[in-house]
């Protein structure tokens, strides 16, 4: 099972369009796949037409349960959704109140990958949409991961956000090996100049570490939130679906990371 989190301390970037909509064209190659929605917000769970508030159980419970959780109660908190294969692990509004009740104890950032780890034969990939800010909940899905995504809006603001993330995840591995990390320019528009600008410092400020192309301003993924539907299921000529199953080849190219 390969697990990717999708994360960047600064909203508004595209974590969520990125999570749906790389799991449903995996999804659509034939894998098996499951979102993870660790932010308080719920955006992916709401994507999906799902209420966060009327949920009796998600994500919350996994870090409640602790290391007593059982493979059985992680599967009967996942909710299908409209694509076939792809599944989803709900959040709650109650996940904004864990760092309060969890932030001090020990052990507490393996939590998320040892719960993965029960259902590891029942799917190929994870892909876990982070909340913007530094806590239990991002720990637990950084280290959980084998890669990180990055989003990173085309504007020198979200650059500066960009430092932060790739500075946390630094102090999170120490001297143990660096997470790997791939940074994706998104919301693209090349009509303009801070978009192009902004695409310019990334490759050259991040090299390899930057995917070679972008992710484009497109309509048609608010469109496919509307629909509550993977953009791919939604319109597959989309300029954003197009870029996205370009970036998915290129992601399933690097080395192995199962």
């Amino acid at each position: 099972m390969v697990i990717w989190t999708v994360a960047n301390q600064k909203g508004g970037v595209g974590k969520t369009t990125t999570t749906v909509t790389l799991g449903g064209l995996l999804a659509e190659r034939g894998h098996r796949v499951l979102l993870v929605d660790t932010d308080p917000h719920a955006s992916l769970t709401y994507y999906f037409g799902i209420d966060a508030e009327e949920l009796e159980v998600s994500v919350f419970d996994i870090f409640m349960r602790g290391k007593q959780i059982t493979r059985e109660e992680i599967l009967q908190s996942l909710c299908p959704t409209q694509a076939e294969g792809l599944d989803i692990l709900p959040a709650s509004m109650s996940l904004a109140t864990l760092d309060r009740a969890m932030g001090n104890k020990g052990g507490m950032g393996l939590l998320l990958k040892k719960a993965l780890q029960l259902i590891a034969a029942d799917y190929d990939y994870v892909l876990i949409d982070c909340p913007p800010v530094m806590g239990v909940l991002m720990v637990n899905a950084l280290a959980a991961c084998q890669r990180v995504l990055i989003p990173v809006q085309t504007e020198f603001l979200a650059l500066k956000g960009l430092e932060r993330m790739i500075a946390t995840m630094a102090l999170m591995r120490g001297s143990k090996q660096a997470l790997a990390y791939t940074i994706i320019a998104t919301m693209y528009d090349k009509r303009t100049r801070a978009s192009l600008e902004a695409f310019k410092a990334l490759k050259e400020t991040y090299q390899d570490q930057v995917w070679s192309s972008v992710v484009p301003i497109d309509t048609k993924f608010r469109d496919a939130s509307l629909a509550q539907t993977p953009p791919h299921m939604f319109t597959s000529n989309a300029r954003g679906v197009f870029a996205y199953n370009t970036l998915l080849t290129y992601l399933l190219q690097l080395a192995p990371e199962a």
